[in-house]
């Protein structure tokens, strides 16, 4: 059972980034505010359901090597070690990626084709290079961890 959640994992974390990657570079190159408002809203609400999916999956599949790893009590209860450390460095960032993530999409599905007011401009633009930063640590810390477990 942990083989295949080890692997659903590992491809919904590679689509998970690679995707967040793909709109950072996207809402970089494209300058222009007609171009914008031509892609985003086709691409946006695929993006955002195929992420929310991958997240909800990520999440699952964390859970489940969690517990077949027995980390939540290393989690709970940490030693000082280096896997304890890493471990819970990738929880608070995933906690907080979440949330992120979380934001933006609500931020994202309600002003979809509207024009978005300066806050919901400010948290968009905001979680989203949120979520491409913090991305980049979670998976170093999965790195580390992959490498100690």
């Amino acid at each position: 059972m942990t083989e295949w959640a080890f692997h659903l994992h590992l491809l919904m974390a590679i689509s998970w980034i690679g995707g967040s990657v793909f709109m950072f570079v996207l809402g970089i190159s494209l300058r222009d505010k007609k171009a914008q408002q031509e892609v985003y809203p086709h691409v946006g609400p695929i993006f955002g359901w195929f992420e929310v999916a991958s997240l909800i999956i990520l999440l699952t599949t964390g859970f489940i090597l969690g517990f077949h790893y027995h980390l939540f009590d290393l989690f709970l209860h940490p030693n000082g070690s280096k896997i304890s450390h890493a471990l819970r460095m990738k929880a608070i960032l995933v906690a907080v990626l979440t949330v992120a993530t979380v934001v933006h999409f609500i931020i994202a599905y309600k002003t979809n084709g509207k024009e978005r007011t300066k806050w919901q401009h400010f948290f968009s633009r905001g979680s989203s290079m949120l979520i491409f930063l913090l991305n980049l640590f979670v998976m170093h810390y999965a790195i580390v961890l992959r490498d100690i477990l």
